[in-house]
């Protein structure tokens, strides 16, 4: 069993930057091959893919945040990024860590809030 613990979340102002962090723990396969991931939710939305990292560290982004949002991983920490910069109101959202490798993993989420 994999624990995905996300922090990082806050308060911004439109045009601001945050940096999330997702540290994983458990489990008994080693992170590097885990697929990782950010998805998020707004009040009212589905849940949607942000960000994607492969083991190979090959990366796809929505197009409402490439330009703006670059995710890496540090598989010696095993921990998994999302840098957010020029952020917009657009992206107040709940904001969830995801692992692949055959089962999926998720964690309980930071709130990110864009507001002045």
């Amino acid at each position: 069993q994999v624990q995905l613990v996300e922090s990082g979340g806050g308060l911004v102002q439109p045009g601001g930057s945050l940096r999330l962090a997702c540290a994983a723990s458990g489990g008994t396969i080693t992170f590097s091959v885990y697929t990782m991931a950010w998805y998020r939710q707004a009040p009212g939305q589905q849940r949607e893919l942000v960000a994607r990292i492969t083991s190979g560290e090959s990366t796809d982004y929505a197009d409402s945040v490439k330009g703006r949002f670059t995710i890496s991983r540090d598989n010696a920490k095993k921990t998994v990024y999302l840098e957010l910069n020029s952020l917009e109101p657009e992206d107040t959202a709940v904001y969830y860590c995801s692992a692949t490798w055959g089962i999926n993993y998720w964690g309980q989420g930071t709130q990110v809030t864009v507001s002045s």
